[in-house]
Formats: structure tokens, C-alpha cells, sequence
């Protein structure tokens, strides 16, 4: 199990089959929603903003998720993945999104529906990104809309998760 740590008398909310993987760290206003899994070494830093993980949602290894002191909160939906080493910084993830390997969101971002953030993307302060495209580079741009089969994929990496959080759950005794 992960470090919960309360901070400011703010202590985190976990749902219903929540996984905190080993070294993975959830400090303060945070609300994570049931079924989610926050993975080994993911820091999940609710401690100058709140921050809401919808339900279903996976938070992978090294993910960082902050927000900015009296300004940007962060929000994730459902059947979110947010991939490894990933920043979310201030901003709002809405509901079937992968944030892929490495990429950084920043302040002020909202990121409809249905999207795809490629690995590495950069996407600056204050972007909206519109329901149902892929965007990728840095900084990162719109370069398509998506194809049914990757929307129906970005759903089945986010159950597939919640397999995996069962599994080690097994795998580590728990």
C-alpha cells in the first residue's frame, strides 16, 4: 500500500477498490474515485490545491499530478490513464483521455473527451484541447481526430488497470 498522508488536517478521500501501488504517494485535498489505481512511485499532491481522480482511472508509475496554489486545481475524469512519468500540473483531464509516456500538462489545460495525448507532448498553460482528437508534439498541436478503435482503446487500457491493480494485489500478498 501507498503513503497517505494528511496535510493541513486535509487527509485523502479514497473510494471503493482504490489501489495505491508500494512508494506511490497521495498527500492531502485529493478525492480519488472508486476502482482507481495510483502506481508505484506516482506522487498525487494535494497539498496547495484539491485535486479529483474520477473513477476507473489509472495514475501510472512516476506520474506526477500538482496544482497551483489559489488558482488551478486539478481534475481527471473517468477511464483516465495518465501514463508513465507524466505531469499534470493545474489543469483538467476529462473523462476517456490517455496522457501518454512522459507527457507534460500544464496550467489552466482542459482536455475534452475522447483524447489522446500523445508520449512526450508538451501542452502549455491556458490550451483547451476539443473532445475527441490526438494531439502530439511540443508544444503540443490538434493533428487529427480519432478512429473508433482508438477511443474504444483508450476505455480498455483504463479497465485493463484495474486487472493489473487485482493482479499485484495477489502478487504482493495483499
Amino acid at each position: 500500500m501507498g503513503r497517505i498522508i494528511e496535510y493541513n488536517g486535509k487527509k485523502p478521500e479514497l473510494g471503493r477498490g482504490v489501489f495505491l501501488a508500494p512508494g506511490s504517494t497521495v498527500v492531502g485535498d485529493v478525492k480519488i474515485g472508486d476502482y482507481s489505481t495510483i502506481w508505484y512511485n506516482a506522487v498525487v499532491r494535494g497539498d496547495v490545491e484539491r485535486i479529483e481522480i474520477g473513477a476507473y482511472s489509472n495514475i501510472q508509475d512516476g506520474a506526477v499530478l500538482h496544482g497551483t496554489k489559489g488558482k488551478y486545481p486539478v481534475f481527471i475524469g473517468d477511464y483516465v490513464t495518465i501514463g508513465h512519468r507524466a505531469v499534470i500540473h493545474g489543469a483538467s483531464v476529462s473523462s476517456f483521455v490517455l496522457i501518454g509516456i512522459g507527457a507534460v500538462v500544464l496550467d489552466d489545460v482542459e482536455i475534452g473527451e475522447n483524447v489522446i495525448v500523445g508520449a512526450q507532448a508538451l501542452v502549455p498553460p491556458h490550451t483547451k484541447i476539443p473532445p475527441g482528437v490526438l494531439v502530439l508534439g511540443v508544444p503540443a498541436k490538434v493533428v487529427r481526430e480519432l478512429h473508433e478503435e482508438e477511443i474504444s482503446m483508450i476505455k480498455e487500457i483504463a479497465r485493463r488497470y484495474v486487472k493489473y491493480a487485482e493482479l499485484t494485489k495477489e502478487g504482493l500478498g495483499e
